[in-house]
């Protein structure tokens, strides 16, 4: 069940580096490296708090595909 992110390319738009945005959404920076590698998926809380600090949705950031491929 791969969860699949756009974390790193939201962050590079707006100039952030992880531990920036660990520091905007709480968490530590290796907490975002984690996510970033795919070794970690997110509460929905914390992928709430990272879509607003975007202003996106949680769907423009993180793509999940079942076995089938959808």
């Amino acid at each position: 069940m791969p969860l699949y992110n756009h974390l790193k390319e939201f962050r590079a738009k707006i100039g952030v580096n992880q531990q920036e945005m660990g520091n905007l959404v709480d968490v530590s920076r290796q907490t975002i490296s984690q996510i970033e590698r795919g070794d970690y998926s997110p509460s929905v809380t914390l992928a709430l708090k990272i879509a607003k600090v975007f202003n996106a949705k949680v769907e423009d950031i993180f793509e999940y595909e079942n076995e089938e491929g959808k």
